[in-house]
């Protein structure tokens, strides 16, 4: 009886202790030319489990080696995860991303608490005169992964300037067990300096703890992380200030997610 009490203790907290992660799943990173794969999208407890609610694909953009806009084929969303396939028609580097720009709201109305998220266009007819206790939050978020056809290519590494975005130093198709990486964090174009970085391997619903692995940028915004085995990792860094660009908005939270593999030696 105490065994299973504990065990239920531990259930708990391990649970409590794990934030909803959003990613991008790809069937494969680094393939020969002409190849297909399976991307998987969602948010879930678990990383890489479907266990939550699916990414949703209206923001989704693929930039093919070239520069070009690639269309995924046969896109779905069900009730865990959305999916698409994509065709990799042309040698050298995908970047897959999911990048959402909006506001969310939360007032009272009639002694009721309510929230509201959508985009900025929409926020003043949302909110009814009469609520009080308003407080409106801008979030930008980039979540994306990158698969390699044939030999790696750094075409798709340029940033827009605006949120949270990540320029691979080593090449995220050439990742591998016992090596060490190294990235840049940029925010609205110009490097994030000293921000705490968060590196999750996959399989953790099969471990105890999180394994997390934790990095901070330099006065550059690069960090470096040496992988302690093979497998998929989960990226994350987030920014919370006050460079809004919505009006009313009383701060700004801006997040980067991205999901890597690495090799074996």
């Amino acid at each position: 009886m105490n065994r299973i009490i504990a065990l239920s203790l531990l259930a708990g907290a391990s649970f409590a202790a794990q934030a909803h992660k959003s990613w991008l799943l790809p069937s494969a990173t680094v393939l020969t030319p002409d190849q297909w794969i399976t991307v998987d999208a969602a948010v879930s407890n678990d990383l890489f489990v479907f266990n939550h609610v699916p990414v949703k694909l209206d923001k989704l953009v693929v930039t093919a080696p070239d520069g070009s806009r690639a269309e995924p084929a046969n896109p779905h969303t069900g009730k865990f995860r959305s999916s698409f396939d994509l065709h990799l028609t042309q040698k050298g580097t995908y970047r897959i991303a999911v990048a959402n720009e909006g506001v969310f709201a939360s007032y009272e109305l009639d002694g009721k608490k309510q929230r509201w998220r959508g985009d900025a266009a929409g926020l003043a007819a949302a909110i009814p005169a009469t609520a009080t206790a308003v407080e409106i939050t801008e979030g930008i978020s980039r979540n994306e992964t990158f698969v390699t056809s044939g030999a790696p290519t750094t075409s798709t590494f340029k940033t827009s300037g605006k949120g949270l975005e990540m320029v691979p130093t080593t090449h995220p198709n050439d990742l591998f067990s016992g090596e060490k990486a190294t990235f840049q964090l940029f925010l609205d174009g110009k490097p994030a300096a000293d921000l705490p970085v968060t590196i999750v391997p996959g399989g953790s619903r099969y471990r105890d703890t999180q394994a997390e692995i934790s990095a901070k940028t330099d006065d550059k915004g690069q960090f470096s992380v040496s992988w302690p085995a093979p497998g998929m990792y989960w990226l994350e860094a987030e920014v919370e200030d006050k460079k809004t660009t919505v009006a009313k908005a009383a701060g700004r939270r801006t997040s980067y997610t991205a999901t890597l593999e690495v090799l074996p030696q």
